[in-house]
């Protein structure tokens, strides 16, 4: 019901995108029924512009090609595959959506029985009379008879797969004529609506036990007088279906992953994930497929005939895991037909890719002192132009207040005077260090005589960095791409459009000036950023930079692009028993408070339990609630005072505001082993004056940044010298801790010999290795 419900309301607010005569009563009550007859071609909205509004689709029509429900050697139905389709459909339903399938597969189903019953018969006939024998072909099977046969099986097949949802299912058996006599007509779409209102999914199919579609001529009658689409295949019966029963979405489901702008085998095929009809001359078809009558040209025609009577329509392969589902959640699977047009200044996303991999190349051709001129330039336009960038920040905070965005939010989306300046002077610093970025030598060695090895540093390639209310971090990464000529693609938060796009303006400019405008792009598109992950033949590394939940959310979905960064920052601060007051005092208020909302601020206190005799404890707290902290007891604490701070709900939390846990630890081994049950591995620190202790705190601690008597917010890209930072990682592999320009770059092998051959190393070869480390140039 709360499913039903929200669909409804979903429904409702989209400024007219449903019919209310669609809506369902309730989970159990009947729905109400299809348009009239006389009023089925009149559109009660348009059809969707944007894959995002497929959510809202209310009643779908689902086409089953052959091919897609047919096994691949033509023997029999894929039972797997139709298992999943039909578990999608049901689901659909049951989420209170009214889903009608056209379904292919009667004439595979009846030639593998019929197959195996002539099998069986000649085999009976080789016994009585062996002279007899013949080899069996079962493509001589009649179509028409395998239909007959195969329709009662294939849809007592779907019968009790649907079972197990509890969702009931009704046969509709059409031909041609159906369509064209109004009487029939008529009665055709009074059945539809009955079963629609009892709340029983329709599956219809052509009777190709009368008529198999292939036979069937699609010639206008003199006049035109005949309404729709010609009916020749099962694409333009679903379309017809769907115009006539005004369906919101119409999923053609094939063997392809949707339309290509040539036929897919060919060298330079890509696919179309959007469809218009200005598309339509820029489109090559090929061959149709080998079961099924209608090919990729078929379906094109049938999706753009719907598209015109206000149905929307995807070609999607059906093969795909879970495909309905993920249409209709909105994710770029196969190809979406839509009457909006793109505007001139649209990029499509994969267009930007390959001009970042392009870019990448120019910047690698580059000198190093063109690279840091680029990033130079950008630095100076940070200050030159700080009116227009605040004037556009200015712009997202007034929206970001009128919205209600958290405050340790609108601190991250806030850009002033002084941290322009700052970031300038960050933008200089890796300019200054870029000359010694690509194309370094980090080890050279001679193998042999006249065959010299050496391993060079190189760009990643094409880097994908998504930040949420930071617009700061957007001039920090294109300086760091530009520096170390990777390809770099930003998605940056909605929150921050304004700023994003006036501080892209000036990276754009940097660009230009040395001629790879193309290497940075912003993604400022509708992309799902779950599209954006699965893009791994175009990204080569994606850096997030958010909140944990965005990090662990980019970290589960990329299954195929690895990924740089940090979950959360649970940092601590440890106050052994030979700590100074003063030093600890000091540094404890620094980490939590000097900036609460960033990932290297301080969210536990940890206090050697000697201490809770002394002042310090009590110092602390103090200190802390004069700075606005509220303070949580971690267990060990709560036991030991009888009114004391609320009890933390839990010790590993990043707060990312004025708030902390404060722990007691009995030892310093025990305040070792809180931090790595607790910690993120980000930043840790030990406040002591004990040498031995802290050179044990510091080797033992496995976090990316350790520190000694120092506050935690001192991991950062430009305290640490690097410029920036395109994020801090926790990962174990690559980099490690904030990550400048290093972390963004590879190697490769470089080996320049004369006329060497593997061969001539082997026994009794004319030459022998040497492996001789050379000094770097």
């Amino acid at each position: 019901m709360m499913l039903r419900n929200s669909l409804n309301l979903a429904n409702g607010l989209r400024n007219g995108f449903a019919s209310n005569a669609w809506r369902a009563v309730s989970s159990h009550g009947p729905r109400q029924p299809l348009v009239s007859p006389e009023k089925r071609l009149e559109r009660s909205h348009p059809t969707f512009t944007e894959r995002s509004q497929l959510k809202y689709a209310r009643r779908l029509v689902v086409k089953l090609g052959s091919a897609v429900i047919t096994r691949e050697d033509n023997h029999g139905l894929a039972l797997g595959r139709l298992a999943s389709i039909v578990e999608q459909v049901a689901e659909c339903h049951l989420e209170g959506r009214e889903v009608m399938m056209v379904t292919s597969g009667a004439v595979a189903f009846g030639k593998q029985k019929l197959a195996q019953e002539l099998l069986m018969s000649l085999s009976m006939r080789e016994t009585l009379n062996p002279k007899d024998s013949k080899e069996f072909d079962g493509a001589t099977l009649e179509p028409r008879a395998a239909a007959a046969v195969g329709q009662s099986g294939l849809m007592s097949l779907y019968d009790a797969m649907f079972a197990q949802y509890g969702v009931k299912i009704a046969q509709v058996l059409v031909t041609k004529p159906d369509f064209y006599n109004e009487e029939t007509r008529n009665n055709l779409f009074c059945t539809l609506s009955e079963l629609i209102s009892l709340n029983i999914v329709p599956i219809i199919n052509t009777n190709d036990a009368v008529s198999p579609p292939m036979f069937i001529r699609d010639d206008e009658p003199a006049g035109g007088a005949r309404r729709g689409i010609p009916i020749k295949d099962n694409d333009s019966l679903s379309a017809m279906l769907a115009a006539e029963v005004q369906a919101d979405l119409l999923i053609l489901m094939s063997d392809v992953d949707g339309i290509y702008n040539k036929p897919p085998w060919e060298d330079g095929a890509k696919l179309m994930h959007t469809y218009t009809s200005d598309d339509s001359n820029s489109i090559e078809f090929g061959k149709k497929s080998k079961v099924g009558t209608g090919g990729m040209d078929s379906k094109v025609k049938a999706a753009t005939w719907a598209l015109d009577r206000g149905v929307s329509v995807v070609i999607c392969n059906g093969m795909q895991e879970k495909a309905i589902k993920t249409i209709i959640g909105g994710r770029k699977v196969g190809t979406f037909f839509t009457e909006a047009t793109e505007s001139a200044n649209s990029v499509p996303v994969e267009v930007m890719a390959e001009n970042a991999r392009t870019g990448s190349r120019q910047m690698q051709a580059l000198t190093a002192g063109q690279r840091a001129s680029a990033v130079n330039t950008l630095a100076d336009l940070l200050v030159s132009r700080e009116k227009f960038i605040l004037d556009a920040n200015a712009k997202d905070l007034a929206e970001a207040k009128k919205n209600g965005l958290a405050k340790p939010l609108l601190s991250r989306l806030s850009l002033t005077s002084a941290k322009l300046k700052n970031l300038s002077i960050g933008l200089k610093q890796i300019a200054e260090d870029s000359h010694k970025n690509v194309g370094r030598v980090l080890r050279r060695t001679r193998l042999a005589e006249n065959l010299e090895l050496k391993q060079v540093t190189v760009p990643i390639g094409v880097l994908l960095v998504i930040f949420e209310s930071r617009p700061d971090s957007l001039p920090q990464v294109a300086a760091l791409a530009m520096a170390s000529a990777n390809g770099l693609l930003l998605k940056g938060g909605k929150e921050a459009a304004y700023s994003n796009k006036a501080l892209m303006e000036l990276v754009k400019e940097a660009l230009t000036s040395v001629g790879a405008e193309h290497a940075v792009s912003l993604v400022s598109t509708r992309e799902e950023i779950s599209d954006l992950l699965s893009m791994e033949n175009h990204i080569d590394l994606i850096i997030p930079r958010g909140s944990s939940e965005l990090v662990r959310s980019i970290q589960q979905q990329s299954l195929h692009i690895p990924v740089l960064g940090h979950a959360e920052g649970v940092c601590h601060v440890f106050i052994d028993k030979d700590a100074d007051l003063k030093k600890a005092l000091r540094i404890a208020r620094d980490a939590k408070c000097d900036y609460p909302a960033a990932c290297n601020a301080m969210e536990t206190l940890l206090i050697h339990e000697d201490l809770m005799s002394g002042d310090i404890f009590t110092d602390v707290c103090n200190m802390l609630k004069r700075e606005g902290v509220k303070i949580y007891a971690g267990p060990r604490l709560n036991q030991q005072l009888t009114f004391g701070p609320p009890a933390a709900k839990s010790l590993k939390h990043e707060y990312g505001a004025l708030e902390c846990c404060i722990e007691i630890v009995p030892s310093l081994e025990d305040a070792i082993n809180h931090i790595h049950t607790y910690g993120s591995g980000h930043t840790d620190v030990i406040v002591t004056e004990n040498d031995a202790r802290a050179k044990q705190f510091l080797g033992s601690v496995d976090s990316a940044c350790v520190f000694h008597n120092a506050s935690s917010r001192f991991a950062d890209g430009f305290r640490f010298g690097l410029g920036a930072e395109v994020g801090i990682s926790t990962v174990r592999i690559h980099a490690r801790g904030p990550v400048g320009v290093e972390g963004l770059l590879t190697t490769k092998w470089i080996l320049n010999g004369q006329d060497h051959a593997a061969a001539d190393f082997a026994e009794g070869g004319q030459r022998t290795w040497l492996h001789e480390t050379l000094p770097l140039d």
